[in-house]
C-alpha cells in the first residue's frame, strides 16, 4: 500500500494485491495519514479479504498500527532515506561505507545486515559522538548530524526490513515497486492531459487503477 500525489492536496492511496497484481481498493486523500491506511485495511477485511501481510513505506506510526498483521518496510524506500541523508556521493569515509552497506540491503539476510550495521557502528562510534561548538550561540551540536540521522533511520526500521523473510510462506514483497510502476504509469498518462478538470482526472485514475 502507498500513496501517490498529483499536486498539493490531491493524492490517491492504493491497496494492491501482490499475488494477483490487482488494485483492490483506492481512496482519494488530501494527506497521507495512518488513519486512512487503517481504514483502508479495514475496508478490505469488511469485504472478506484475508490480509497475509503489508508492504509499505516508512511513514511514522504506520508499522505499529497493525498489531495482527506482519508489516514489511519497503527496502527501496529505506535505501532512499539513507541516500537522502548521506547523498549519492558521500565525502566522508564513514558515509561511503554506510552507503555500501545499505546498497546490500536487498541481497542480505537479517543476521548479515545486522552484523554489518553493528560493525560499522563500532568502527565509527567515536566519530559519531564528535561535537562542534556554534561560535555565535555557544551551544554544542553533533558534528555529523546527517550521518547520525541515517543510521538512526536504519536501526529504527530494522525490525521491519526483513518481515518478508520471517514470513516467507506468505509471499510478502520486500518493496512497494509493484505499486511504484502503477504510479509512474498514472503520472505519464496525466502529463499528456495538462489542464483537465479535477473530476475528469479522477475518472482517468479510476479507469487505470481498475484494469
Amino acid at each position: 500500500m502507498d500513496t501517490c500525489y498529483f499536486g498539493r492536496g490531491f493524492g490517491v492511496m492504493v491497496f494492491r494485491d501482490e499475488l494477483s497484481k490487482r488494485n483492490l481498493f483506492w481512496v482519494y486523500v488530501k494527506h497521507e495519514t495512518v488513519k486512512a491506511y487503517i481504514d483502508g485495511i479495514q475496508s478490505l477485511k469488511d469485504r472478506s479479504w484475508e490480509i497475509l501481510g503489508i508492504a509499505c513505506d516508512g511513514k511514522r506510526g504506520l508499522f505499529r498500527a497493525f498489531h495482527d498483521i506482519p508489516v514489511q518496510m519497503c527496502q527501496f524506500h529505506q535505501v532512499q532515506i539513507v541516500i537522502r541523508y548521506i547523498t549519492r556521493n558521500p565525502k566522508l569515509e564513514a558515509g561511503k561505507e554506510l552507503k555500501d552497506i545499505v546498497l546490500q540491503l536487498c541481497k542480505s539476510s537479517r543476521s548479515e545486515f545486522e552484523e554489518m550495521i553493528s560493525e560499522w557502528e563500532q568502527k565509527w562510534k567515536s566519530f559519531l559522538l564528535e561535537k562542534t561548538r556554534n561560535e555565535e550561540t555557544g551551544k554544542w551540536h553533533y558534528t555529523h548530524r546527517r550521518l547520525r540521522s541515517a543510521i538512526r533511520s536504519l536501526k529504527s526500521n530494522l525490525p521491519f526490513l526483513f518481515t518478508y523473510l520471517d514470513y516467507s510462506e506468505r509471499n510478502i514483497p520486500n518493496t512497494t515497486n509493484s505499486l511504484e510502476g502503477t504510479f509512474s504509469k498514472l503520472k505519464r498518462k496525466l502529463r499528456n492531459h495538462p489542464g483537465i478538470k479535477h473530476w475528469r482526472k479522477r475518472r482517468m485514475i479510476d479507469e487505470i487503477l481498475s484494469k
